[in-house]
């Protein structure tokens, strides 16, 4: 055994002995529980990883390495979300096929994620863009057809002049697109929805049965936007028209002076119409305030009650009725309930992105493709440019495009815009527990055995529109029978960013990129493992800095040197200060894992550590109980010390630490000795020891003698189990 710490040599060992040996592969139908931890899967881009790729990885790497060692048979899954813009766009920008650079990418990506030892089951990979996944997308889609929630709707859409494509209202960001950062247009254009609507309530109810964020359940609860109001008829002044205004507020008409309605209804403004509670004129304006595409559109001004409503009357110098007669709740109006939430906009105008499996027949309309059809695969073509008229680069395909009808046997072409890259993430979680079934997308006894996810975690930017479009994929096809349980997740956390040294944003446009592989070259995985986890708070975004990778560096060169110190037969007495320590590191470490304090947990290793270095031997058992519970963290280094112990087994199947709570307050006290007011020595005191038994253990103490010797004690003052302080005058 080397008397130096060289990573290098024992990663590239015994991430090769964990392949070869399939120890992170997860075995369906065990006798254990199960417990399946999931993070979102990465799209592969051309650049490779950076260092705040991993953060999340090792994260719940750290929670699942734990939750094996605790008896349980945990799934912890990986994949690729490979479909999108990102890899047309370079694959137009290069020349290179988007097959291909979806590859490259993800044969990057797995080396590099490997090479920092996460105990994914690769057993279970999967990606989007392989056909064998994409044909149960496809299967999916024709499910919500089936029963009529995927529909064809020319609608006004957000266009991306740049990217050239639809966009779905969650994709626009501030009138922008998400993406590219351009201005959005409207354009009218046939689009493919999916009926979310039809599951806001069921959306909403979900969030009650579980463990999220206060603050992502409310972002979730503020997207769906379920207001219950009434709908009331303002009949226009000298016609039979009226304006229908939607309110949260109908016994505030008495107070109504005015109607405000979006832009799209500027031909009634200008004119009047008439209170039906007070039965007065009310003129009808236009503001900015009021949404299009909320509720109808208008709304009734109650200046006296509502901030913005009276801003705009104060401005306009409209009436403010101050203390009105309030209505009753059904006296004017409809009752409704309303959504912010609009279906969702399914269809883009690119190439790379699973077909949407339809035809289009004069004679048959819209016809399914067949199940045994599936899937339909993207043809191999030259050109991805999208189009100026908005249709995909598949419409200028011909021989793809021209097909014939499965239903009549005509001719027919094929629907040519393609799903967007949520459809592929919006049911991987699915797939993971049975990636391999030609048969159907997950076979129902996996399913059983497996979900929900216990743990997921993943981006806060995520928290909204992706958690949003599987939890209704999951809904759809629980009310269908496929899957076990109406939520997929259990639990959702998430996790904060890491941003260059000047705390920007770490990307490829800013050159402020940095790569993983260089920091595993000169440190170690292990050390930037620990320094990930280290760094910070993991729900906080922080900044990179590789000074601080010193640190856990020396830490781990500590704990290396710490087994020349183990004496093999010393045992711990039963009442020392160190089984205390021991214990108390056990319970500290347990429980910041899993409320995702692993900077604490760390931390408190470190103590640990700095206490057995400073010991003359160290036995067997607190340094085995060091390495255990590093074990998440660092699993290589700890590893190899393990083995060193002469254990043929790995770490990683050892069983978790247990505490002893009996354990975790010492029997014994550290008594402080001042004299006169002054620290002058200490020492180890039984907690059953009176005062006067102190006290003349302090005064034989030989750092005590010297300061009181030939002097008169006036007097003493004890605290209990804290100080002493010997008063000479």
């Amino acid at each position: 055994m080397s008397k130096d710490y060289d990573p290098k040599e024992i990663e590239s060992k015994w991430q090769k002995v964990w392949e070869e040996t399939g120890i992170y592969h997860a075995g369906d139908f065990s006798d254990k529980p199960k417990y399946y931890t999931l993070i979102e899967f990465p799209y592969p881009s051309a650049d490779g990883l950076h260092v705040g790729h991993p953060r999340p990885y090792i994260g719940m790497d750290v929670v699942s390495r734990k939750k094996r060692m605790e008896g349980y048979n945990t799934l912890y899954p990986i994949g690729w979300d490979a479909f999108g813009l990102p890899t047309e766009n370079f694959a137009i920008k290069t020349g290179k096929k988007p097959q291909v650079v979806t590859k490259e990418n993800s044969d990057n990506f797995r080396r590099q994620i490997q090479s920092l030892g996460i105990s994914f089951d690769w057993a279970r990979e999967i990606n989007t863009t392989d056909p064998k996944y994409y044909k149960w997308t496809q299967w999916l889609f024709l499910k919500f057809l089936e029963h009529g929630l995927a529909y064809k709707a020319k609608i006004p859409i957000n266009w991306c002049p740049k990217d050239k494509i639809g966009l779905a209202n969650e994709e626009v960001v501030d009138g922008k697109c998400e993406r590219c950062g351009t201005e959005v247009e409207q354009k009218e254009k046939e689009q493919w929805m999916l009926a979310i609507t039809k599951y806001a309530d069921k959306l909403l109810e979900g969030l009650e049965t579980v463990n999220y964020p206060e603050r992502v359940k409310a972002q979730q609860r503020n997207w769906i936007g379920r207001s219950e109001g009434a709908e009331i008829d303002f009949k226009i002044d000298g016609g039979q028209t009226s304006v229908k205004v939607f309110t949260t507020r109908p016994d505030t008409i008495f107070g109504a002076t005015f109607l405000v309605v979006a832009g799209k209804e500027d031909k009634f403004t200008g004119k009047y119409a008439t209170n039906p509670a007070t039965q007065e004129k009310v003129p009808i304006w236009e503001a900015e305030y009021v949404m299009s595409d909320y509720g109808t559109g208008s709304i009734m001004g109650v200046p006296a009650d509502d901030e913005r409503d009276r801003v705009f009357a104060e401005k306009h110098r409209l009436p403010i009725v101050e203390n009105y007669k309030k209505a009753g709740f059904e006296d004017f109006g409809k009752k409704v309930v309303k959504y912010k939430l609009r279906d969702w906009v399914f269809s883009r105008q690119r190439y790379w992105g699973e077909p949407i499996p339809v035809v289009h027949c004069e004679k048959c309309g819209i016809v399914p493709v067949p199940e045994d059809q599936l899937p339909v695969t993207l043809p191999e073509v030259e050109n991805y440019q999208p189009t100026d008229t908005g249709d995909s680069p598949l419409a200028n395909i011909s021989e793809w495009v021209n097909t014939t009808c499965p239903k009549c046997g005509g001719y027919a072409k094929r629907e040519t815009d393609v799903m967007p890259n949520w459809a592929g993430s919006s049911w991987y979680f699915l797939r993971y527990v049975d990636s391999k079934n030609d048969e159907k997308f997950a076979s129902q006894d996996k399913l059983k055995y497996w979900t929900p996810v216990d743990w997921y975690n993943g981006g806060m930017e995520h928290t909204t529109l992706h958690l949003l479009y599987s939890r209704f994929w999951n809904h759809f096809l629980y009310d269908l029978g496929f899957v076990p349980t109406a939520e997929p997740y259990k639990k959702r956390t998430s996790h904060g960013i890491i941003l260059d040294q000047k705390g920007d944003k770490m990307s490829k446009s800013r050159g402020n990129v940095i790569n993983p592989d260089s920091i595993t070259e000169r440190f170690g995985a292990d050390t930037l493992r620990v320094y990930e986890m280290f760094m910070g708070p993991f729900e906080q975004a922080i900044a990179w800095s590789e000074n601080s990778l010193v640190g856990p560096r020396r830490f781990l060169e500590k704990v290396w040197k710490l087994q020349f110190k183990v004496s093999k037969g010393q045992t711990l007495g039963t009442d020392s200060q160190g089984l205390t320590l021991m214990h108390q590191t056990i319970k500290k470490v347990s429980d910041d894992i899993e409320e995702l304090g692993f900077n604490t947990a760390i931390s408190t290793l470190m103590i640990y550590a700095n206490v057995l270095e400073k010991q003359e031997k160290v036995s067997q058992k607190e340094f085995e109980t060091l390495l255990l519970l590093l074990a998440p963290f660092a699993p290589h280094i700890t590893e190899e010390l393990w083995s060193e112990l002469g254990h043929s087994d790995s770490i990683h199947t050892q069983p978790w630490p247990e505490y002893d709570n009996s354990k975790l307050v010492s029997d014994e006290l550290t008594i402080v000795v001042q004299v006169d007011g002054k620290v002058r020595g200490s020492f180890e005191a039984d907690k059953s020891m009176s005062e006067s038994e102190v006290l003349e253990k302090a005064l034989k103490l030989s750092e005590i003698q010297k300061w009181i010797v030939g002097k008169e004690v006036k007097k003493h003052i004890y605290v209990p189990g804290k100080v002493l302080n010997i008063v000479l005058s």
